[in-house]
């Protein structure tokens, strides 16, 4: 068995796994300023971006779903790992050799399952790959030539050739000391009558990565005529491998998608291929599905996908009638993207790989530049579907398309498109159509319900916030007067969790060297439950103040919490003299009524201070 992991050695990993690089490979992030990133989150659907990450702490919490933690922790929930195999994924990306306390070095067969798949997986790329040199592909690589790609470019994206024999993947692997069992889960072979045989044979293969570039699985193209099975046939659903979840080509066009803001959905391998030779490197493709809500999560990461309205979505479909069927259900989805959408239609019906054959790259990149808004798209052909010479045929068009026009978000586009329709059809009374429009999308288009006010913040609880963001981000601004605190200056039940965190810990004196040390500190000494989550939250959530204004900002908090203190045990002062008879106990009376003054004129001076921020 596996020892456990040297302390010493996830420390390195933490290190040399920089936490925006490896965050950054599955979403995008862009500067919020103070030294944060933020980007839209990857573990719940969202509409604007609440996801923060601070390199200079090595943390990462979401705001909007409370996931949070360092770059391991990521590393676990994105992946579906344990602790353990986070760290040697990390390792392997890190080039690290690990240690264990029990048994020195760990042969890389006793990784975890998903660590092993990714193995199989690899190696089974390399063998396709190789394969397609050999005689017997020649079908394979004429295929690949008479679609205009060279050898080269099949090296670029992989591309194989699985041998028309039963066992031959499946012989290699378990020579490469992989099991059944793992061939079999993997997708990579399936159970025959007499042992495992390989799941793809004489065809050609296009290796399918995830976005960090990992193979997960493959998708077959049939290549000769005594198969008998579909033209494609895709990796099943396994582990490593769901295919609502996964798009071909992501992993070569992400950063372009980032880059551009734009992302291009073709329907298959050989498309994105000829888009990414032909100078539209933002082209991705479903594998073996519809496009989907799954697929628009990944696309949304990588697009930063925002209320500006800047970045763009292209779906490319024949101009033949499933073409259209198939842009009409992406305008189904179009609502869940805040970007804008378009579709891009090839008159005479060519896919990008057939144009790039025959017209060149610059027909491909003029298919794209000619796109046409999908609203738009939509509209016309659902009115297309009528006889627009009648006046029946006219109204029935509109009755058709007005739950469209109405199902528009923005209350400008929605009106253009508005008279767009009536100019279509015919009409020339714009009021009617707009009036038809309200009435037939009624439902749509009613009047959005106000979302609910959050509740005022107490200002009191809002210093307690920042006074203990800035102990937890910048310690050595606060000293010992943050210590000396009365336990109870704090009131919100998660400001009471983290300052007991905090002075457990040693107190801000503890920590003035600040920094990751410090947040992990916190973090061994954050036992009840949530209080880990707190801690990771107060080390990414960005301080209300510039940098170069934090020092006063942080004698400012610390005054006004202090003010607070006092305002306390002023009204307990004069609740007790309310209490009090003047006449008959007249010394303690006064001697309440000395203090209530004395508490008063520090409260002016504490009030004065938490004023300079």
């Amino acid at each position: 068995m596996a020892g456990r992991i040297r302390d010493v050695d996830i420390a390195l990993v933490r290190e040399r796994s920089p936490i925006a690089d490896v965050i950054g490979e599955h979403i995008q992030l862009r500067n919020a300023g103070g030294g944060n990133l933020k980007g839209l989150c990857p573990f719940h659907d969202e509409k604007s971006p609440s996801f923060n990450v601070t390199p200079e702490r090595g943390m990462y919490f979401c705001f909007g779903c409370s996931e949070g933690g360092d770059v391991i922790t990521f590393v676990e929930k994105i992946e579906h790992l344990s602790f353990g195999e986070a760290v040697e994924r990390l390792a392997q990306r890190a080039g690290i050799t690990l240690q264990y306390e029990q048994g020195g070095y760990v042969p890389r067969r006793d990784h975890g399952e998903r660590a092993r798949l990714i193995e199989a997986h690899k190696a089974a790329a390399e063998f396709y790959a190789d394969k397609l040199l050999v005689p017997d592909a020649a079908a394979g690589r004429r295929f690949l030539s008479e679609r205009g790609f060279e050898r080269a470019d099949a090296e670029l994206f992989g591309v194989g050739y699985a041998p028309a024999e039963w066992e031959a993947l499946t012989r290699h692997l378990l020579g490469r000391g992989f099991t059944t069992e793992e061939l079999v889960k993997g997708g990579l072979a399936k159970e025959g009558r007499r042992g495992p045989i390989d799941r793809f044979r004489g065809r050609l293969i296009w290796p399918i990565r995830d976005a960090t570039g990992d193979v997960i699985g493959f998708g077959a193209r049939k290549l000769l005529d005594s198969d008998d099975g579909p033209k494609y046939l895709n990796t099943p659903d396994s582990p490593l491998y769901k295919k609502s979840q996964v798009l071909y080509g992501i992993d070569l066009a992400k950063r372009e998608i980032s880059k551009r803001a734009q992302a291009v959905i073709v329907e298959g391998y050989t498309d994105v291929m000829a888009c990414h030779l032909a100078g539209v490197p933002t082209a991705v493709a479903t594998c073996g599905t519809s496009f989907g809500e799954e697929h628009i999560k990944i696309l949304r990461r990588f697009l930063l996908d925002q209320a500006e309205f800047r970045g763009e979505v292209i779906f490319t479909f024949d101009g033949d009638a499933a073409g259209q069927k198939a842009a009409l259900r992406a305008f189904a989805d179009e609502q869940k993207f805040v970007t804008q959408t378009y579709v891009a239609v090839q008159p005479d019906g060519l896919d990008p790989c057939d144009l790039r054959v025959k017209q060149g790259d610059a027909a491909v990149r003029d298919l794209i530049a000619s796109r046409e808004p999908l609203f738009q798209f939509a509209i016309r052909s659902t009115i297309s579907r009528y006889d627009l010479r009648s006046n029946e045929g006219k109204i029935a068009a509109l009755d058709a398309a007005a739950p469209i026009v109405a199902g528009i978000k923005d209350v400008g586009l929605r009106k253009r498109y508005a008279i767009d329709l009536d100019r279509w059809l015919g009409f020339m009374d714009e009021r009617f159509v707009m009036q038809r429009i309200a009435e037939v999308g009624g439902a749509q288009q009613g009047r959005p319900r106000r979302a609910p006010q959050a509740a005022p913040v107490d200002p009191s609880v809002r210093v307690e916030g920042e006074l203990l963001k800035l102990a937890v981000q910048r310690p050595a601004l606060l000293g010992p007067r943050f210590d000396a605190l009365d336990p109870q200056a704090f009131t919100a039940p998660d400001h009471v969790m983290l300052h007991k965190v905090i002075l457990a810990a040693g107190g801000v004196a503890a920590g003035a060297y600040g920094g990751r040390e410090w947040v992990d500190r916190l973090l061994e000494h954050a036992h009840e439950e949530g209080a880990r989550g707190l801690v990771t939250r107060f080390a990414v959530e960005p301080i209300q103040a510039d940098a170069h204004a934090e020092e006063r900002y942080a004698g400012a908090m610390l005054a006004a919490i202090e003010a607070i203190a006092v305002d306390r045990a002023i009204a307990q002062a004069k609740s007790r003299m309310q209490r009090l008879n003047p006449v008959e106990e007249q010394q303690e009376y006064n001697k309440l009524f000395g203090e209530l003054v004395a508490l008063e004129q520090q409260r002016r001076v504490l009030r004065d201070r938490a004023a300079g921020s």
